[in-house]
């Protein structure tokens, strides 16, 4: 049947104006305007009915149906809309439960409620198409440039306009004391896009470090066409920056390549940056050169690297101190961002101080615990020993190269050294002893004596206690707290026991308690063996 009213007419008319303008697919729109009848049609003939609307999409005729489903004799629960087995042999021939019956009713004349409401449902539809197509388009432009017009200003946010649809660019992801007027062009980057009740929330950013990346980009062709890799960037917006480059190609100079003919590269992406001044940094897979290289313009004397503390010590000259940490520690800051290691600077004076401080205690120490004479401890320290255990357990050989010690002499220093071990482990012992640690934390394997006293200190007494510990707990680690690294002290980081060694210990303990399957254990351990081969095979 036709749809008789003018007003549904009006809304068919509206419905596909409405598509051509928000681009969006116009069966959605039809959709919903078959929506919209079939709600007024069940105002008219009853809301617990099941009415729908067929609109037949070349000539806008509408089919105002009502549909009845056939179910279990004791499951009817509205009669409007369901019927038994029995009561639907009148209208099916063999009819079963699931089955529906279909039947035309007469069309409905819209009135000028009836008509508002429909256009309202319409238009949520419209809105909500509108929205999904926003999302499913800039989501797939997350990570990239956008060029905007800025609309208006909100408590310091800009609201800028993107095309189709409106992002937002916070405060805090403008560059220093930007300012922004209405219909200003402005160029973003796209940090985040999500999907919101009110619709697709467009995050823009112009502090984020890889908005100046995306810049270089733009400006350097071999890096579009992935002949320059960019590895690292580290920003303070406004001020300065610091990128690392990598050229796959011996005949390109991936600075020269990032600079440009008169520094006309690197010159447009500062322009965009408010005048932030960029170092340009060659990247090395060695982490002391790369270093070395992102502490520029200082010159570094020496370098020391802790990989298991990801901490780097740089030794400079007293003159480049202040350079190596720049004005507020803003050099150091980030090359340290743009190496991901802690850095520690001092100088040489300093550097000098602390070696000298290390040899006192040193020798102090073999002069204790081994009877001797200062100026003979100094010659043990002098050729690298640090503790009594090197000097009890290591070759022969090496004791004999230093002036003055014979094999009686070494065998000598060998023994007082084991002596001193075992008399230690012993007063180690006894005291975890006195603090109540069970025998069975003292029998596990891996833990010396003065790894239990150290954790019965600690209020861990039994492999139970033991067992609950986390590997950070005992190994000792770093947190990242509001962009800051901070030191996690471990129980045992003391004895130089690695997180990889204290996560063995730790699910050792659980496997004796019978907390952990070790069947599982093997079956995950062949699995991380699997993908470790495939990556292998991947890089290769």
């Amino acid at each position: 049947m036709a749809i008789t009213s003018a007003n549904q007419l009006e809304l068919l008319q509206t419905a596909e104006a409405v598509a051509r303008e928000k681009m969006i697919d116009p069966a959605l729109v039809v959709e919903a305007m078959e929506e919209s009848l079939a709600r007024a049609a069940k105002s008219r003939y009853g809301s617990e009915m099941d009415i729908r609307v067929n609109i037949d999409r070349k000539t806008g005729r509408a089919k105002f149906t009502r549909v009845r489903t056939v179910v279990e004799d004791e499951a009817v629960e509205n009669y409007q809309a369901e019927m038994t087995v029995a009561q639907a042999k009148q209208y099916l021939d063999d009819p079963k439960v699931g089955d529906t019956y279909v039947e035309e009713v007469p069309p409905v004349e819209m009135g000028r409620i009836a008509a508002q409401s429909a256009k309202q449902v319409i238009l949520q539809k419209v809105r909500e198409a509108e929205r999904d197509r926003q999302f499913e388009e800039f989501k797939d432009r997350l990570g990239t440039i956008i060029n905007g017009v800025v609309k208006r200003e909100e408590y310091g946010n800009v609201i800028v306009d993107v095309g189709r649809g409106e992002a937002i660019l916070r405060r805090n992801e403008k560059i220093g004391r930007e300012a922004y007027r209405p219909n200003d062009r402005v160029r973003c980057y796209i940090k985040d896009v999500r999907r919101e009740q009110r619709g697709p929330q467009i995050f823009l950013s112009r502090t984020d470090p890889q908005f100046m990346a995306e810049l270089f980009k733009m400006e350097v062709p071999e890096i579009y066409d992935g002949i320059i890799e960019i590895k690292a960037v580290a920003r303070d917006p406004g001020s300065r920056a610091k990128i690392a480059v990598i050229s796959y190609d011996n005949s390109i100079d991936p600075v020269g390549a990032c600079v440009g003919m008169r520094g006309s590269r690197v010159q447009a992406v500062v322009n965009e940056l408010q005048g932030e001044k960029i170092d340009i940094i060659p990247w090395n897979e060695d982490q002391a050169t790369f270093l070395v290289n992102a502490l520029q313009p200082a010159e570094v004397s020496k370098v020391v690297i802790d990989e298991d503390a990801q901490r780097i010590e740089v030794v400079v000259p007293e003159e480049q101190l202040s350079l190596a940490i720049g004005r507020r520690g803003q050099n150091v800051r980030l090359a340290s961002q743009l190496t991901g290691l802690d850095i520690d600077i001092m100088t040489e004076a300093e550097d000098s101080e602390r070696r000298q401080k290390e040899f006192e205690e040193r020798t102090k120490l073999f002069v204790d615990a081994l009877d001797l004479d200062e100026f003979f401890a100094q010659l043990l320290v002098s050729e690298g020993f640090t503790n009594l255990e090197e000097v009890a357990y290591v070759d022969v050989d090496e004791l004999l190269v230093i002036d003055g010690v014979d094999e009686d002499t070494a065998a000598e220093l060998q023994a007082r050294a084991r002596d001193m071990i075992e008399a230690q482990a012993k007063a180690a012992l006894d005291k975890a002893r006195e603090l109540g640690v069970e025998d069975s934390l003292i029998a596990f394997e891996g833990l010396t004596p003065q790894m239990v006293l150290a954790l019965a200190e600690d209020d861990v007494k039994s492999l139970e206690d033991f067992a609950t510990c986390a590997d950070w707990e005992l190994a000792g680690g770093w947190t990242t707290v509001k962009g800051e690294r901070v030191k996690d002290e471990g129980i045992l980081e003391k004895f130089d026991v690695s997180l990889e060694e204290a996560q063995n210990m730790v699910m050792t303990a659980r496997v004796m308690l019978g907390w952990v399957d070790p069947t599982e254990l093997e079956a995950d351990a062949d699995e991380a063996d699997i993908d470790g081969d495939d990556d292998e095979e991947a890089e290769a």
